[in-house]
């Protein structure tokens, strides 16, 4: 089989001012996401909406209670929208919702790729949204660009296409197109849309993220799909990062949730981070954050810097006194960035 192509799609492309679903929109991408498809290549969608066809073109409230009912609410109207555009070119549309638990924890993480892997193998499309109404501040993921990039990164993905309502990141709002991810960072970004939670520098994060993972991502406007599914270069495109990283150093790097952080002195740094070591408590010169056993930590050097993170192997209170012969993080539990 081969990897998959995930695509993400805001509020603003998926609902109108008034809360209703974008029919035509998403019939059109639906007809796109089915000639992919059909060539072989499985397709994930992340999709926002949930809140915005619960809320009926309301104004968007602010505390988490009402907007957890507004997703409630607009979760089943979203899935139908995506059942119907899906449905008229012949594929199944299978309903995801994940929070950040999901991703932070490996068996769970595991058992989602094994998952979206068995729809892909039946043809069907996962169409991913957040679980906006059991998540909560602690387990958010902050907006759905950051969910896309989590997703392609677990599902491996060979592409991950961030539609938006422009033609990709312009160089400050009405601007310029700037094709180059590696120059992004230099725009100026615009606020939100009304219905949405991210934004474009929200996409530009994800996108970074993705391409550290080794997975080549586009920002770009909705009428771009087929071009850039097809080979073109459409919107802003972020080169992939070369890696050779397994699966779960690369859940390490970018899904394992952290608690806090290993202070350790240069001699422990050098042991880690060049002649690839465990992490041994007697290097340990501070920690912060009361982490656990089993917990993510990330590794700092004694300038501050971070340069690696991993699962720690004993509560924090334990490297107290930097101990002799207890072992603080081992070496297949840690990445080095």
């Amino acid at each position: 089989m081969k990897k998959p192509v995930v695509v993400k799609l805001g509020s603003s492309l998926v609902t109108d001012t008034r809360g209703r679903p974008r029919r035509k929109q998403l019939r059109a991408l639906a007809g796109e996401i089915a000639s992919v498809v059909a060539a072989g290549t499985p397709v994930c969608v992340v999709s926002s909406g949930a809140i915005a066809l619960g809320l009926r073109g309301d104004r968007r409230p602010r505390d988490l209670p009402r907007l957890q009912a507004a997703s409630a609410l607009g979760q089943s109207a979203l899935q139908r929208a995506w059942e119907d555009s899906l449905g008229g070119h012949g594929l199944r549309a299978a309903q995801v919702l994940l929070t950040a638990a999901e991703i932070a924890d490996r068996r769970a993480y595991v058992n989602v790729r094994n998952a979206l892997g068995a729809l892909f193998a039946l043809g069907a499309v996962p169409v991913v949204n957040e679980n906006d109404t059991t998540a909560t501040d602690e387990i958010s993921f902050g907006d759905n660009d950051a969910l896309a990039a989590q997703v392609a990164v677990l599902a491996r993905a060979r592409l991950l296409v961030l539609l938006t309502s422009v033609e990709g990141v312009l160089t400050e709002v009405g601007g310029s197109l700037i094709a180059d991810g590696a120059s992004a960072r230099g725009a100026v970004f615009g606020p939100r849309t009304a219905a949405g939670s991210g934004g474009m520098e929200s996409k530009v994060l994800a996108a970074e993220l993705a391409a550290a993972a080794g997975i080549p991502t586009v920002i770009a406007g909705a009428d771009a799909l087929a071009p850039i599914l097809a080979g073109e270069r459409r919107g802003t495109r972020f080169e992939p990062a070369a890696t050779g990283e397994s699966a779960f150093k690369l859940w390490l790097r970018f899904g394992k949730r952290v608690a806090g952080r290993i202070e350790v002195d240069d001699g422990a740094r050098r042991a880690v981070a060049e002649e690839g070591r465990s992490l041994l408590a007697v290097g340990v010169v501070g920690s912060a954050g009361g982490f656990r056993a089993g917990d993510g930590v990330e590794l700092v050097g004694p300038d501050g810097a971070p340069f690696g993170r991993g699962i720690a192997s004993v509560d924090a209170a334990e490297l107290t006194g930097r101990p002799a012969n207890v072992e603080a993080v081992h070496r297949d539990r840690l990445v080095v960035y």
